[in-house]
């Protein structure tokens, strides 16, 4: 299945489909001015990568594989910890370090759902490697028409 980002336009495709069938690390399905819909495959044994945002909530829903979740207010204290499979969804609040590791036999695929926006329109990054030189390059920046929080700290990786 082939997903096509229309910017702040109306849009609907079959979502988990488009999940299970991405073999990308990141596929930015769908832009909004507020919110973002992204598509992940991590492989075995990889991982989303701990990171924080201070001013990005997420929800995710893994559509096939299994991982472990693992969220707290430093990248030293990881006090939340929750396996997680085919169904389950992950609520990261704004400022928490976070990761998603891929425990299983398979490419762990899952979506993630941004507020606000987070990354370029459109953007495919095949390998996470991929997305950290999009990142350092500025290659992976929230478009102008989207509404973004007032000069808040940046994100921070581990």
């Amino acid at each position: 299945m082939t997903v096509t980002d229309n910017g702040p336009n109306p849009n609907a495709f079959d979502i988990e489909d488009a999940t299970v069938t991405n073999e990308n690390y990141r596929t930015v399905a769908w832009t909004g001015k507020y919110l973002q819909v992204t598509l992940m495959s991590i492989p075995v044994g990889e991982s989303i990568g701990l990171e924080v945002h201070p001013e990005t909530d997420q929800f995710l829903r893994l559509d096939a594989g299994q991982g472990r979740c693992v969220m707290g207010p430093a990248v030293d204290q990881l006090d939340f910890e929750q396996d997680v499979s085919d169904g389950w969804s992950i609520q990261v609040p704004a400022g928490k370090w976070h990761d998603v590791i891929n425990t299983g036999e398979e490419p762990m695929r899952l979506y993630a759902v941004y507020a606000p926006v987070h990354h370029a329109p459109g953007v495919v990054q095949a390998t996470s490697a991929d997305a950290e030189r999009d990142e350092q390059e500025g290659n992976d920046e929230p478009p102008a028409w989207s509404v973004q929080p007032d000069g808040g700290a940046p994100d921070g990786h581990a």
